[in-house]
C-alpha cells in the first residue's frame, strides 16, 4: 500500500462484497489512513494479519508492498480510486496477502471513507481481517447447496418419471435407467412387493448384486427390507460393522460386494406397506439429514407410482384373462386349408380390446371365418366382443346366408344395451370348390395373397357397422363372391395392423401389403413375422390377423358330394350356388363342359325355385365307374312331378326340360320321402384336367 489506495479484489461468483464478522472476529485489526499527508497507522493486530512487526513498517502504504502482490495491489488501487472518486462513503473486498513463508492467504478490508464539506475524500478508516475460514465455510455452504439442488433436481425429475409409468416394470426402469442410481450417489438397488405377507423381490440392479435364496421371504425374518415393512420406518445403514451387527445373515451374503451403507425405505401407499426399496452405497460416509428427508421424499413417490402399477396390471392381467378367455382355445382343423391366427395386445397403451377372431365349422363341409373389433380399449369391450363372438357363431352355425348372420349379429348387438359398435368381415368358404361368400360390416377390406407370394387388396363392398345398421334400420350386406384358387390365402385383419402414425389407411395397407408380400411362405412365420411387426412399432391399439389358405385341389371320390340350400327369393344364395357349380367343374376336370353343365343346372334350379313353394337343394359330386360322370341334384319338397313339355312356337316357358334333355347324356326324377330329387349327368374325362 505505497502512495495510493490499496484497492479491494473483487471475487468471482456468489462470495459476499461484505463480510460476516462473525465468522472471523480472530485475526482482524483496525487502520487510520490520512489520505492528506499519506500515513497509514496499523494497530498491532492488523501489523499480525499482514505477518508484519513494528519495527518492519514505516507508517506508510509502501511499507506493506513486500506482502501484497503486484496483481492484488494494482486491482485493491482500481477498487479503492474508484470508491474515493464516485463519491461512495465506503469499500469493502477480498484480496490475497502474502505471509513470510511466501504462503498466499485470503484477506478481507472494509472502509469507511470521510469526506470535508466540498466532497473530497480526507480520511479512510476501516478493518482488515484473515479471511481463509470464511472463504472455506462459503464455499462448503456453496457446494452444499449444488448438492442439494442437485438432489432435489433428481427427486423432481424422477416424480415426474414416474407419473408416466404404468407397469412395475416401467417404475423399476426409472429407478435404474438414465443414470438414476448414480443421481442419488447410489451403486445398487433392491425392491421387494409385499404379498400375501411375503416380500417377493422384483428388482435387483446392478445384476450382480444378487442374494441367492432370499427372492421370497416372510415378514418375519429378519432382512432390512422386511424390517421397515415392519415398522413402517426407513433404516439406514451407516458402516459395514453396523450391517455386519444388525443382519449377520445377510451380511455374509453380500460382503464380497464392496458396501460400506445402505438406505432402506418402506413403501407405503394410503397408509399401507406395499413393498420396501433398498439403496446401496460403495462409498458413503453416513447420510446426512438432508440426504435422510431427500431419500424419504424419494420413497413416499415411488410408493405412490408403484401403487398405480400393481393395480393397473392387475385390472390389465384380470382384462387379458376375460379377452383370452372368449377367444377361441384351438382352432379345429379344416380339411383342405391351412390357417393361422394371432392376436397381439397393444404395447404402448397396454390396453386390453376387443379384437377376435374365430373358425366356425359350417352344414356341408364349408368354414367360416371371422375378424372383428369392438369399439373401445377395456374390460366392457373385452365382455361385448365375447357376447358377439358367441352369438356370430351360432346364428353362423344354423347355416343362415353370410348377409343374414351379419345383419341378425347387428340387432343382438343393438339389443345388447351398450354404446359400444363393431366391425366384422365374415366369410364363408367351401374350400372343395374354392367358394368364398364375403360380408363387411363396417371393416377394413381384406387381402388376397396369390401362390406366387403376390399380395393385393380385395374391395369389398359393405354395410354399416354392426349395431349401427340396426339402429339405423340398415341391415342390408351385399354379398362378395370370389374363387379362392388353391394355393392363395385370404388375410382378414383388424386397424391394429394398419394404423401408422402420420399415415392415412391406404398407406397403412399399401406398408401390411408388401409386407405380407415379402413375408415367408409358411402361414405360422408368417403370421409371426406380421405381429412382430407390430410390436416393433408400438401403438396404443390391439391387432388380430387370421390367414387363410386354400390347399391343393382334391379329387372327390364316389359318393362325395358339394351342397349348397338356396332359398326362395334368395338372389345371393342362387349367385353362390351358380359359383360352387362353376368351381366344381373347373376343380374336377370337366372345362370342357363347363357350359353345358352350367347352364343345365341353372335351369333346374330356376324351376325349382318357380314352381314350388319352398326353396332348394343343390348338390354336386363325380359318380365313377365304367365312364366318370358329374352330376347335378336339385332337391325341393314338391312330390309334384315335372315333365318335358312342348312350348310352341311362340311359348316362354316348357323349355327348361327340354333344354336339359338336350345338353346332358342323362337326367331324371327321384321321389324322395319328403319330395323329389331332379337330376342330370355329364360324362367327364378319368382325369381332372390341370
Amino acid at each position: 500500500m505505497a502512495e495510493r489506495a490499496a484497492g479491494p479484489l473483487s471475487l468471482p461468483g456468489d462470495w459476499p462484497a461484505q463480510p460476516d464478522l462473525s465468522l472471523s472476529l480472530n485475526g482482524m485489526g483496525t487502520f487510520d489512513w490520512d489520505l492528506a499527508s499519506g500515513l497509514l497507522y496499523l494497530d498491532a493486530q492488523a501489523l499480525d494479519v499482514f505477518d508484519t512487526g513494528p519495527d518492519e513498517y514505516d507508517g506508510r502504504p509502501t511499507g506493506l508492498a513486500d506482502r501484497v502482490p503486484p496483481d492484488e495491489g494494482a486491482r485493491l488501487d482500481a477498487v479503492i480510486a474508484r470508491a474515493l472518486g464516485d463519491g461512495s462513503t465506503g469499500y469493502g473486498a477480498y484480496f490475497r496477502r502474502r505471509r513470510r513463508d511466501g504462503t498466499l492467504r485470503w484477506t478481507h478490508t472494509q472502509g469507511s471513507i470521510r469526506r470535508d464539506d466540498e466532497g473530497h475524500a480526507v480520511r479512510v478508516i476501516g478493518i482488515v481481517r484473515d479471511a481463509v475460514q470464511e472463504l472455506a465455510d462459503s464455499t462448503a455452504r456453496r457446494e452444499l447447496a449444488a448438492v442439494r439442488r442437485v438432489q432435489t433436481t433428481v427427486v423432481e425429475n424422477t416424480t415426474a418419471a414416474l407419473a408416466h409409468a404404468r407397469t412395475v416394470q416401467d417404475v423399476i426402469d426409472v429407478l435404474t435407467e438414465s443414470g438414476g442410481l448414480a443421481h442419488l450417489g447410489a451403486n445398487g438397488l433392491v425392491m421387494g412387493l409385499l404379498e400375501a405377507g411375503r416380500i417377493r423381490l422384483v428388482a435387483e440392479r446392478p445384476e450382480g448384486v444378487q442374494v441367492p435364496d432370499v427372492r421370497v421371504t416372510r415378514t418375519d425374518e429378519e432382512y432390512p427390507l422386511n424390517e421397515v415393512v415392519r415398522t413402517l420406518a426407513p433404516r439406514f445403514v451407516e458402516s459395514p460393522g453396523e450391517f455386519a451387527l444388525s443382519y449377520p445373515d445377510l451380511w455374509s451374503r453380500i460382503s464380497g460386494f464392496g458396501i460400506n451403507a445402505a438406505a432402506f425405505l418402506p413403501l407405503i401407499a394410503q397408509a399401507r406397506p406395499i413393498g420396501a426399496l433398498g439403496l446401496l452405497y460403495r462409498d458413503k460416509e453416513g447420510f446426512t439429514a438432508e440426504d435422510r428427508n431427500l431419500l424419504v421424499a424419494l420413497g413416499s413417490g415411488i410408493a405412490q407410482s408403484l401403487q398405480r402399477a400393481v393395480l393397473y396390471e392387475q385390472d390389465h392381467d384380470l382384462a387379458e384373462g376375460l379377452q383370452q378367455a372368449m377367444l377361441p382355445r384351438r382352432i379345429p382343423a379344416v380339411p383342405g386349408a391351412e390357417i393361422a391366427v394371432r392376436y397381439r395386445s397393444a404395447r404402448l397403451g397396454r390396453d386390453i380390446g376387443g379384437d377376435w377372431y374365430d373358425i366356425i365349422p359350417l352344414p356341408g363341409g364349408r368354414v367360416g371365418a371371422v375378424i372383428g373389433d369392438v369399439q373401445g380399449h377395456d374390460t366392457h369391450a373385452a365382455a361385448v366382443m365375447g357376447q358377439l363372438r358367441i352369438v356370430l357363431r351360432a346364428y353362423a352355425a344354423e347355416g343362415h346366408p353370410p348377409a343374414t348372420v351379419m345383419a341378425r349379429a347387428s340387432v343382438f348387438l343393438h339389443e345388447l344395451d351398450t354404446d359400444r359398435f363393431a366391425t366384422c368381415t365374415y366369410a364363408e368358404a367351401d374350400l372343395s370348390t374354392g367358394t368364398v361368400r364375403l360380408v363387411r360390416a363396417g371393416h377394413i377390406d381384406p387381402l388376397l395373397r396369390d401362390a406366387d407370394g403376390s399380395c393385393r387388396r380385395l374391395p369389398v363392398p359393405g354395410g354399416m357397422p354392426l349395431g349401427l345398421s340396426a339402429f339405423f334400420g340398415w341391415l342390408d350386406y351385399p354379398v362378395e363372391t370370389l374363387e379362392l384358387d388353391p394355393g392363395q390365402t385370404l388375410m382378414l385383419y383388424t386397424d391394429g395392423l394398419v394404423e401408422l402414425p402420420g399415415t392415412d389407411l391406404d398407406d397403412g395397407m399399401g406398408h401390411l401389403a408388401g409386407l405380407v408380400r415379402d413375408g415367408p411362405h409358411d402361414l405360422q412365420l408368417l403370421a409371426d413375422r406380421l405381429c412382430a411387426v407390430m410390436d416393433e412399432r408400438g401403438g396404443d391399439d390391439d391387432g388380430a390377423v387370421l390367414l387363410l389358405r386354400r390347399g391343393g385341389a382334391r379329387a372327390p371320390s364316389p359318393g362325395g358330394r358339394l351342397q349348397q340350400r338356396v332359398a326362395r327369393g334368395d338372389p345371393e344364395a342362387l349367385t353362390t350356388a351358380r359359383h360352387m357349380i362353376r368351381a366344381a367343374v373347373g376343380a374336377w376336370g370337366a372345362r370342357a363342359r363347363a357350359d353345358e353343365i352350367e347352364l343345365a343346372a341353372d335351369e333346374l334350379i330356376t324351376n325349382a325355385l318357380m314352381h314350388t313353394g319352398n326353396g332348394a337343394v343343390v348338390n354336386v359330386r363325380v359318380l365313377s365307374g365304367a365312364e366318370r360322370r358329374l352330376r347335378v341334384e336339385v332337391e325341393d319338397r314338391s312330390s309334384t312331378l315335372p315333365h318335358r313339355r312342348d312350348a310352341g312356337e311362340s311359348g316362354v316357358s316348357g323349355r327348361g326340360l327340354l333344354l336339359v334333355d338336350l345338353l346332358s347324356d342323362a337326367w331324371g326324377v327321384e321321389s324322395r320321402g319328403s319330395g323329389k330329387c331332379v337330376w342330370c349327368e355329364f360324362v367327364v374325362p378319368d382325369r381332372p384336367s390341370p
